[in-house]
């Protein structure tokens, strides 16, 4: 037994490191940029994890702001919904902003990974209890990136609107300090992709130790469940987007594994580099989010497979017969049930702190700013529809099982 897990620790080592090579060949730096935020980071204290600032330190119009924008934190901070919107606000307000829409279309999935486990399909061989540890996972996860981001897009507007730079105040907000650098670059060099990178990184280290690391959350991932989604490749990140034809199209990419660091960034760099990258995905996710407002439901993008009204009864207690034929429903099927989140999730009022310390603790964090070139095969409709229907099969013989 021993010696099968230090054979599978050293496969995650290799794998890691083969995916930080391919990610590097096949992507592009800015050097110069990395050598600047690598020379900054090493002139800070080698000891990042001194505990944040006190706010009660700051007085007159910082004091002010720093309460405006945590009492807007906790304002939109609420649940999955109220989240995808104010990222959408910002983007509205601030489009400089790349991965405000990057955040809100990634938190559409994340809204939806919660409401499937109220669905037609989850529900009937995922336990109540079960749901619940992982709805508090994707939860934890959603409320971090949120609490840690949005002060920061805040500050920034608040930047431009005062007209000096107020990046010396994140640290009161708990921000780590490498986000310190990257916006005041940003400041002097207006490069979004560079600031997106930072944002990318920056947020899936906050939540390495807070929620993947944490052993509060072991039972979720060890679980059959998220494994199989793994093994099955059944986690796909859509970027639903409006077409020439004004339909609803899919673009995105597989989120080979949750765990690991490396593939969370990879898979956000190559998302930001479809949405950037191809101007006819970039127009119709932007189509698509002014048409569309976040509800948590699947028929939001595809009202013809999805519907957001509850069935008639459990449907624990039914067979399951597949509905699903390529990307229409079959003859005389009905729609799968694809709830809007706040008919089926209550807000979590009271969440623990976040705790934890500034990840960045070495100038290494700056070799992770390159960025990924747009996939080839970046259009998923027809995996998503595969994927769909592969679900609609394992669900259908386990309630034929029972």
């Amino acid at each position: 037994m021993r010696r099968l897990w230090k054979m599978s620790v050293w496969m995650e080592t290799w794998l890691d490191f083969w995916k930080r090579l391919r990610a590097r060949l096949t992507g592009r730096s800015n050097e110069q940029e990395v050598r600047e935020v690598r020379r900054v980071l090493s002139l800070l204290p080698e000891k990042g994890n001194s505990p944040a600032p006190d706010p009660l330190l700051l007085t007159g119009g910082e004091r002010k702001l720093y309460d405006q924008v945590r009492h807007a934190t906790r304002e939109h901070n609420r649940n999955n919904v109220t989240r995808t919107a104010a990222y959408w606000e910002v983007y509205q307000r601030s489009p400089e902003l790349h991965w405000a829409l990057l955040a809100h279309m990634v938190s559409r999935n994340g809204g939806y990974s919660m409401t499937d486990l109220r669905g037609d399909l989850i529900a009937r061989v995922m336990e109540a209890g079960q749901a619940e540890a992982f709805f508090q996972f994707l939860e934890r996860a959603n409320w971090l990136i949120f609490g840690d981001a949005y002060p920061q897009l805040l500050l920034y507007e608040a930047s431009v609107k005062g007209g000096k730079p107020l990046f010396h105040l994140l640290p009161y907000f708990g921000v780590s300090r490498f986000m310190t650098v990257i916006w005041e670059r940003f400041w002097e060099r207006k490069d979004s992709e560079l600031l997106t990178l930072g944002l990318i990184i920056n947020e899936q280290n906050y939540i390495e130790h807070r929620v993947v690391q944490n052993p509060a959350y072991k039972p979720v991932i060890e679980s059959f469940e998220f494994q199989a989604q793994t093994y099955l490749n059944l986690t796909q990140v859509a970027l639903p987007y409006r077409s020439n034809t004004d339909s609803v199209e899919l673009a995105g990419c597989v989120v080979d594994t949750f765990l690991s660091l490396t593939e969370r960034i990879d898979t956000g760099r190559r998302l930001y580099a479809i949405l950037f990258g191809k101007e006819d995905v970039r127009q119709g996710v932007i189509s698509f989010a002014k048409s569309r407002p976040h509800t948590g439901s699947r028929a939001d993008y595809w009202s013809h497979l999805y519907t957001a009204d509850p069935p008639a009864g459990s449907v624990k207690r039914k067979r399951y017969y597949p509905r699903v034929n390529g990307a229409v429903l079959r003859p005389g099927a009905k729609p799968i049930y694809s709830p809007r989140l706040h008919d089926v999730w209550p807000d979590v009022t009271s969440p623990e702190p976040p705790g934890g310390e500034d990840w960045c603790c070495a100038p290494d964090a700056a070799e992770q700013l390159y960025a990924a070139k747009p996939p080839a095969q970046h259009k998923i409709t027809g995996l998503y529809c595969k994927t769909l229907m592969l679900v609609e099969k394992a669900v259908a013989a386990e309630s034929w099982l029972k």
